[in-house]
């Protein structure tokens, strides 16, 4: 297990924390469900949080390609998970809602969890190469998954959309990062050169792509409380799988599997104690509640404006008059 690996894929999974949160705070202020893609593009594009979340996600991205070049998709993306946990603390500072006493447990959880199953799985690189004709069946069958679940997406009443688009995103994040660890392979064969006359540059274009314009999607179907635990242990789900199936990564379960079952459950059950926690509430970073701060901001401002003109002008009445001489011609 490489130290700078985990330490990229940390940085990454902060970073991803930053960008749910922007991202949704930016999502609260485009218009409502009846107008139009291009004005509600146009609002984010305004965005001050959509253009920070949009850095962080290049943030991201940049370490993620770093700590993929370094370890194994095994070990990377399970580690992702711990965005939540970053998310939960921006979100504190943006929706102004702190953590309870459920909240640190599920912290906890979550961490002793994730830090379990990598200790007991010791996730190791697999193949230095993936046959064509693997690619060649994965993509399709990801892309289908993707597309069925979007394609279910408006049929499902309330939270379930949210849930089925963070599944489908979760997927879509999956399949780039293994596409970044397949250019970064080439890059490292070939040259640098090389590698914008192969297939998996674009190929990584369009899924990375694909999945942040349904990122976008994902944000606005629902809160986060419906859509984060989908994106976030979907994408660890899946990439496990796709580090078994096109990298030929191996678990080596060198505790046995108990402890990587146990690391496992405490995960989920983390992940799904923190979304269900104080912290996660309905309100938590839904549009009434932000118009609600909001209002009772500019409220407390008005309040503070009116204390602060009124003791002016007790102090000005308090003033003793003063009397001008006559002036002498």
């Amino acid at each position: 297990m490489s130290a700078l690996s985990v330490l990229c894929a940390l940085v990454c999974a902060a970073a991803n924390g930053a960008v749910s949160v922007l991202q949704r705070l930016a999502a609260l202020g485009a218009p409502g469900a009846g107008a139009g893609p291009g004005r509600r593009w146009a609002r984010l594009l305004r965005s001050r949080a959509w253009w920070a979340g949009s850095a962080a996600l290049a943030v991201a991205s940049v370490a993620q390609a770093a700590a993929l070049g370094l370890g194994s998709l095994s070990l990377v993306q399970p580690l992702l998970t711990s965005e939540l946990l970053f998310a939960l603390l921006f979100g504190r500072l943006v929706f102004r809602r702190g953590p309870g006493c459920r909240t640190w447990a599920a912290f906890t959880a979550l961490a002793v969890g994730l830090s379990l199953f990598l200790a007991a799985t010791d996730p190791a690189p697999g193949a230095a190469a993936v046959p064509r004709d693997r690619w060649a069946l994965v993509v399709p069958a990801v892309a289908a998954v993707v597309v069925a679940l979007v394609g279910a997406a408006p049929k499902s009443p309330g939270a379930s959309r949210a849930v089925l688009l963070g599944c489908a995103t979760a997927i879509g994040f999956a399949l780039t990062a293994a596409l970044v660890k397949e250019a970064l392979r080439r890059a490292g064969a070939s040259g640098v050169a090389h590698l914008w006359a192969d297939w998996p540059v674009y190929a990584l274009a369009v899924a990375g792509g694909s999945s942040f314009a349904l990122l976008q999607v994902t944000l606005r179907a629902g809160t986060l409380r419906a859509s984060q635990p989908a994106l976030t242990l979907v994408d660890a789900l899946v990439s496990l799988v796709l580090g078994r199936v096109l990298f030929a990564e191996h678990l080596s379960l060198r505790l046995g599997a108990v402890p990587a079952v146990a690391g496992g459950a405490l995960m989920v059950v983390g992940v799904v104690g923190l979304i269900r926690s104080e912290s996660f509430t309905a309100a938590w970073d839904a549009r009434d509640a932000q118009d609600a701060r909001d209002a009772r901001d500019a409220q407390d401002a008005q309040d503070a404006q009116d204390a602060q003109d009124a003791r002016t002008a007790a102090h000005t009445r308090s003033r003793p008059g003063r009397t001008t001489a006559p002036r002498r011609r």
